[in-house]
């Protein structure tokens, strides 16, 4: 058993080696906060710029939305075939070979010339950051051992996850007022050089672990991934009875039945099914997927609650979301450096799962006479409840995973995060649509009023929708996450660790 937990570490490491290995910690952890946040921020920076591209490359409406869309579709459904290659052929070359694509793909896009162009350039950034990604997770969760140290790395990793959603917007809004949309693209090409030159030099080398490649579950896991995506993604703008949504879903989920199949009979599997068998790590990841779908709601209609509703212009709107970010950062901080080291993870998760079904429930009471005091409130209340209860979700997924696993485990906690957003938006636009639809306004509002009740409408029933699910988030934290606090790793794994490290 320790022979196999340490293949994926330098066992012969020397005295002497080990001392700057562990002075690295803090320029590789640098590397991945940076990787991350350009992950991030792409996911959000590229909203506020939509406008402004439609005009430019003269998109349609259906068009437009495959910016967003192709990059969802291609990190959502290559996310588990990355986390798996960082564990076979090692998370260094993986690492800077999402990096590198993902660079020079926000290059081509910035100088699109037209649609097809920059969707092509998006999809290509998401199947860079679907390698890069898994990898920054599984580097911290091999550098830094669990307990105290891998809690508050974490705890940066949950303030720039959490935040960079909303720094994006700011500075998508920034960027685009101040220079132009291209500039959403172009300004990762500068970050990822940076971040790839200090890769090359602090990221330490894992050796290549010898055996067949499991290409039938890296095929099945990748289009029944992307399967579902697509159909989540096809759902928001046409429907869940549209017979492209019916098959793609069916069809993306009867290829992930025969993906479970396979991995029960592979030598080498793309996703070790005995990741699912701990009922904490698989209650995190779910608590994880259905965290992220209600937070959706705030982001989505938030947005044009702002612009639409109170009139804020794109980079206000994007200034709007500050004091989230600034309440992810104190409450992820609090989180990995004192309230789990206090309290255990299983209370601060229910804490912040409570502070953000309150967010969301005090969203339901926005109106057009509400303003931007009542929106910060739900901000606030949302930055507080993500920031603490990410933090020991991340730890609780990543629990007692061997080294040679932490690939595929990163994997599975980015395959929840963008699953739990896909479902999270198409859910809700739909929920929303139908609400539209249905309201029947009273007579003698002009064209502004009529448009305001109709949006205000469907929104309402979009955060009632999430509540819904951050009901659920904190049913499981509550009765499925349930382990000894402070509880230490299997001894062969922690030997690992130690190696590792």
């Amino acid at each position: 058993m320790t022979e196999q937990l340490v293949t994926d570490t330098p066992v012969n490491a020397t005295p002497d080696e080990e001392a700057p290995r562990h002075e690295r910690r803090g320029l590789v952890l640098a590397v991945i906060l940076i990787a991350q946040l350009m992950v991030v921020l792409d996911m959000s920076i590229v909203n506020v710029a939509l406008p402004d591209m439609q005009r430019a490359l003269g998109f349609s409406p259906t068009g437009l939305s495959w910016v967003l869309n192709a990059y969802s579709l291609a990190f959502g459904g290559l996310l588990l075939l990355g986390a798996r290659t960082g564990d076979l052929i090692g998370r260094r070359p993986t690492f800077l070979a999402g990096i590198t694509v993902f660079t020079l793909a926000s290059f081509a896009g910035g100088f699109a010339v037209d649609g097809t162009a920059l969707i092509a350039s998006r999809a290509v950034q998401g199947i860079g950051a679907a390698f890069a990604a898994p990898a920054t997770l599984s580097l911290l969760t091999t550098m830094f051992p669990e307990g105290r140290e891998r809690t508050r790395a974490l705890g940066l990793y949950t303030a720039v996850s959490v935040g960079g959603v909303s720094f994006g917007l700011v500075a998508g809004g920034f960027l685009t007022e101040v220079a132009s949309w291209r500039w959403v693209m172009l300004v990762n090409v500068p970050i990822g050089i940076l971040v790839a030159a200090i890769a090359w030099v602090a990221v330490p080398h894992t050796p290549r672990r010898h055996g067949r490649f499991d290409l039938v579950g890296a095929v099945t896991s990748t289009t029944g991934v992307s399967g579902v995506v697509f159909g989540f993604v096809h759902a928001a703008s046409h429907g869940w009875g549209s017979p492209v949504t019916l098959t793609t879903m069916l069809g993306g989920l009867a290829l992930l039945i025969a993906f479970v199949l396979v991995e029960r009979r592979a030598a080498e599997p793309i996703t070790p099914l005995s990741l699912f068998a701990s009922r904490v790590r698989s209650g995190a990841l779910l608590a994880r997927m259905f965290l992220i779908a209600g937070a959706m709601g705030a982001f989505f209609y938030l947005t044009q609650y702002l612009q639409d509703v109170l009139g804020f212009s794109p980079i206000q709107a994007g200034l709007a979301f500050l004091p989230m970010t600034a309440s992810v950062f104190i409450a992820s901080q609090s989180s990995s450096r004192y309230l789990v080291e206090r309290f255990g993870e299983r209370p601060v998760m229910i804490v912040g799962a409570v502070l953000s079904l309150a967010s969301i429930l005090w969203l339901t009471q926005l109106d057009i006479a509400s303003g931007y005091a009542d929106v910060v409130v739900a901000l606030v209340l949302l930055g507080f409840g993500n920031g603490l209860a990410f933090v020991p979700l991340t730890s609780s997924a990543l629990h007692a995973v061997r080294p040679d696993e932490a690939g595929a485990a990163a994997g599975l906690v980015n395959v929840a995060q963008q699953l739990g957003s896909a479902l999270g938006l198409a859910g809700l636009v739909t929920v929303s649509g139908h609400a539209s639809r249905s309201l029947d306004l009273a007579p003698g509002l002009d064209a502004v009023q009529r448009a305001h009740e109709t949006f205000l409408s469907g929104a309402h029933a979009a955060f009632q929708a999430a509540s819904v699910t951050l009901v659920v988030t904190l049913l499981l934290v509550t009765l499925v996450i349930r382990r000894e606090q402070h509880a230490e790793v299997e001894p062969e794994a922690e030997e690992a660790y130690e190696l590792a490290a």
